[in-house]
C-alpha cells in the first residue's frame, strides 16, 4: 500500500513537472520521463530519490522563471518619482465700492503649475509657478495691455524631510500648513505662500505645526538692517461621531512682532492701526476653530466656526469670527454646491496683509456676508459664482462703506 501511494505520487509529480517544463517558453524541459515499469520495479528508497530529484528540478525552473520575469520588468526611471499638478481659472469680476465713483469691471486669469519629486524614501521636494504679480495673497492676472504676455512667478519651492514617523521638516516657500476650517480666509488668504521653516506632525488623528517664517530675511550687506520674523503653532484633532459624521477641532497661536515697522506690502496697512506710517502694535493672535462634515439627505455638508483674538491689543478692535456652511460638492458633471459665510473681523484682530484679499476688498475692519454656488461641468471642472455683501471702515474711517463684489469663475484642475 505504501509503495502504491508513493508510485502514484511520483507519477503525478513527474507528469506535472513535465507539463510545467513544457509550458515554459525558452526553458529546457530537462525532466526525464519515468515509465510505469521503472516505478514498479524500484524500491521505496529509489522512489524517494525520484521525488526529491523532480522537486529540485521544479524549484530550479521556478527560480529561472522568476529571474526572467524580473528582467522583463522596466527599470524605474527618474520620471516615475515626479508628479505634476496644476489649475487654471478664468474670472469675470464686478466691484461696487461706495468709496469709489464708478463700479469696476475686469477679467482675470489665474494659472498655476507645479511638480513634486520623491527624491528618496524620506526626502521629497516641490517647485511651482503661478501667474500674477508679487502680491503675497493673489495669483490673479488682469487681462489687457493689448494681449501682452503675462508674468510668471515662483509660487513655491520647498524641501520636505521625513526624519521620524509622521514627522516632517519642511523648508522653503510653501503652501500654508496651518489648517483653515472650510478654507476660511479669516486669518490667512488661500493664496498665501509663507517663507521659512516648518515642523509638522500628523498621524491621521492628531496634527501639530510649528513654524518660523520671514517677513524680511536679509539684514543687508552691512548687517545693519532688520530681519523681520513671525512665529506660530497649531494643534488639531480629527474625530468621528458616526459613519457619516466627522469633526475637526483645533487651536493656533501666531506671533507677528511688527510694532514700529513699516508696511511690508505696498505701503498699505489694510486696516491695521498705524502711528506715523508704522505699525502701532504687535500681533499675538490666538485662534480656535471647529468643523463638522456630515451628510444631509445623502448630500455632503460642512459646518464651521472660526474665532480669533489679538491678545496684544488693549483696544476693543481685537477680535474676529467667521461662521458658515457648505452643501454639496461640484466634483463631476451635474454636481452642485452652495455656501454661506458671515464674517466680522475687527481692525487689529489679525495681521491684515495676510487675510482674505477678496472679502471687503481685503484686510481687516470688515464684516458682512459671502454667498457662493457652483455646478460641475465635467470631472474637476466647474462654473461658479460668488457674491460678497460687505461693509468696511467702521473703525479706521469712522463711517462704514458698503462694498459689493461679484465673481464668476470657470475653473479646472489637473
Amino acid at each position: 500500500m505504501k509503495r502504491t501511494a508513493i508510485c502514484l505520487a511520483v507519477s503525478a509529480l513527474a507528469a506535472s513537472s513535465m507539463a510545467y517544463a513544457g509550458s515554459m517558453k525558452d526553458t529546457p524541459a530537462a525532466v526525464s520521463a519515468i515509465s510505469a515499469s521503472e516505478i514498479e520495479s524500484a524500491s521505496v528508497q529509489d522512489l524517494k530519490k525520484y521525488v526529491l530529484a523532480l522537486s529540485q528540478r521544479i524549484e530550479d525552473m521556478e527560480a529561472k522563471t522568476d529571474k526572467v520575469v524580473a528582467q522583463a520588468k522596466p527599470a524605474k526611471t527618474w520620471a516615475d518619482s515626479i508628479q505634476w499638478s496644476g489649475d487654471v481659472r478664468y474670472r469675470y469680476e464686478n466691484i461696487d465700492n461706495d468709496a469709489k465713483t464708478d463700479e469696476r469691471n475686469r477679467n482675470r486669469v489665474r494659472a498655476r503649475i507645479g511638480l513634486t519629486a520623491q527624491i528618496t524614501d524620506d526626502v521629497k521636494a516641490g517647485v511651482a509657478l503661478a501667474s500674477g504679480s508679487d502680491d503675497p495673497v493673489s495669483s490673479n492676472q488682469t487681462l489687457g495691455g493689448g494681449a501682452s504676455s503675462k508674468g510668471i512667478n515662483l509660487d513655491q519651492g520647498w524641501v520636505d524631510w521625513k526624519f521620524a514617523p509622521n514627522t516632517h521638516l519642511i523648508a522653503g516657500k510653501t503652501k500654508n500648513l496651518y489648517y483653515a476650517p472650510a478654507k476660511s480666509g479669516l486669518v490667512w488668504d488661500g493664496d498665501l505662500r509663507p517663507e521659512g521653516v516648518n515642523l509638522k506632525y500628523d498621524n491621521g488623528t492628531i496634527w501639530a505645526v510649528a513654524s518660523y517664517h520671514f517677513l524680511n530675511s536679509d539684514d543687508g550687506s552691512s548687517g545693519t538692517g532688520d530681519i523681520e520674523e513671525m512665529f506660530g503653532g497649531q494643534v488639531g484633532y480629527n474625530g468621528n461621531i458616526n459613519d457619516n459624521t466627522s469633526f475637526i477641532v483645533g487651536a493656533g497661536y501666531y506671533y507677528i512682532p511688527v510694532e514700529g515697522s513699516a508696511s511690508f506690502v505696498d505701503g498699505d496697512f489694510f486696516g491695521n492701526s498705524e502711528i506715523a506710517g508704522m505699525h502701532a502694535l504687535d500681533y499675538k493672535v490666538a485662534e480656535v476653530f471647529a468643523e463638522v462634515n456630515t451628510k444631509l439627505a445623502g448630500v455632503p455638508a460642512t459646518f464651521f466656526a472660526d474665532f480669533v483674538q489679538n491678545t496684544e491689543s488693549d483696544a476693543d478692535e481685537d477680535t474676529g469670527y467667521a461662521i458658515g456652511f457648505k452643501l454639496g460638492k461640484a466634483k463631476k458633471r451635474g454636481d452642485v454646491e452652495f455656501g454661506y459665510m458671515y464674517e466680522d473681523l475687527e481692525a487689529d484682530a489679525v495681521y491684515a496683509a495676510f487675510t482674505d484679499s477678496d472679502f471687503g476688498g481685503g484686510g481687516t475692519d470688515v464684516k458682512g456676508h459671502k454667498l457662493s454656488a457652483a455646478i460641475g461641468l465635467s470631472k474637476n471642472t466647474k462654473l461658479g459664482i460668488t457674491y460678497f455683501n460687505n461693509e468696511y471702515g467702521d473703525y479706521t474711517l469712522s463711517d462704514e462703506v458698503d462694498y459689493d463684489r461679484v465673481q464668476v469663475d470657470l475653473a479646472t484642475k489637473f
